[in-house]
C-alpha cells in the first residue's frame, strides 16, 4: 500500500491531500467534499477504507485552502470547485505509476456538482463518478456532457434532495442510475446507511474501473 500525505498543486495554490493506493489497484478514486467538510470527512473516510478493500486506491484532499474554506461564497463556488478538481485530475494522471492510469469520482453535496462538472472538462479522463447526497442540479448546464457512467446514491427521506437527482438523471448525456438508500436522510447517519452506500461506491467503480470484490 503506497501512503502519502502532500501539497497537492492546483493552479496558483496547493491543497492538503491523502494518497492511498493498494498493491495493483485498478484506479484511484477523488474524493470532492461537500460544503463545510474536508478531507478528514469521517463518512468520506468510511467509504475510502471499503474502496480500499476492493482493490482501489483513494485520493482525498482539500477543494479549499484553510483561508478560502473561512469563505461562503468560495464554498459554494462550483466554478472554483471544478476547477480545483480538474487541476488536480491531471496532477494525479501525470504522476508515474500504472494506478493512476483510470481515475474516478466520489462527490457529496456540493462535490457531486464539482465532480460532474469536471468530468466535462477537455483532457480529463473519468472512468464513473459516484454522487452521495448530491445537488447534481448545481451543475445542470454541464449534466447533458456528462458522458461518464454516475451513480446518485441519496437516501430516501432526503426527499428534496432525492428529486433533484431524478430531474438531473433525466438530463445526464450517459448512462446514470438513481439509487435509494431506505430510511437514510441527507447525511446516512443511521445504522446501516453509509454501510450501503459504501458497497454500492464499491459495485459501479468495480464495474467502472476494474477493481476486485472484496
Amino acid at each position: 500500500m503506497i501512503e502519502e500525505t502532500m501539497m497537492v498543486p492546483a493552479g496558483p495554490v496547493e491543497l492538503e491531500g491523502e494518497l492511498r493506493v493498494p498493491d495493483d489497484a485498478a484506479g484511484v478514486v477523488v474524493f470532492a467534499h461537500g460544503s463545510g467538510s474536508g478531507r478528514h470527512s469521517e463518512r468520506n473516510r468510511f467509504v475510502a477504507r471499503s474502496l480500499h478493500e476492493a482493490g482501489l486506491g483513494t485520493l482525498l484532499f482539500d477543494l479549499l485552502t484553510r483561508e478560502e474554506s473561512d469563505d461562503r461564497a468560495k464554498v459554494f463556488d462550483v466554478d472554483l470547485l471544478a476547477e480545483r478538481l480538474v487541476e488536480v485530475t491531471n496532477w494525479l494522471q501525470n504522476r508515474p505509476g500504472p494506478e493512476n492510469e483510470w481515475v474516478g469520482y466520489f462527490g457529496a453535496s456540493t462535490g457531486a456538482a464539482a465532480a460532474l462538472r469536471a468530468a466535462t472538462a477537455p483532457g480529463v479522463e473519468v472512468r464513473a463518478v459516484v454522487s452521495r447526497g448530491g445537488r447534481p442540479d448545481l451543475a445542470a448546464d454541464d449534466l447533458p456532457n456528462v458522458r461518464t457512467p454516475t451513480l446518485l446514491i441519496v437516501g430516501e427521506r432526503d426527499e428534496d434532495v432525492l428529486r433533484l437527482n431524478y430531474d438531473a438523471q433525466r438530463r445526464l448525456g450517459g448512462p446514470s442510475r438513481v439509487t435509494i438508500v431506505p430510511g437514510a436522510t441527507h447525511l446516512f447517519e443511521e445504522p446501516g446507511a453509509l454501510e450501503s452506500v459504501a458497497e454500492l461506491a464499491q459495485d459501479w467503480f468495480n464495474e467502472h474501473l476494474g477493481g476486485v470484490t472484496p
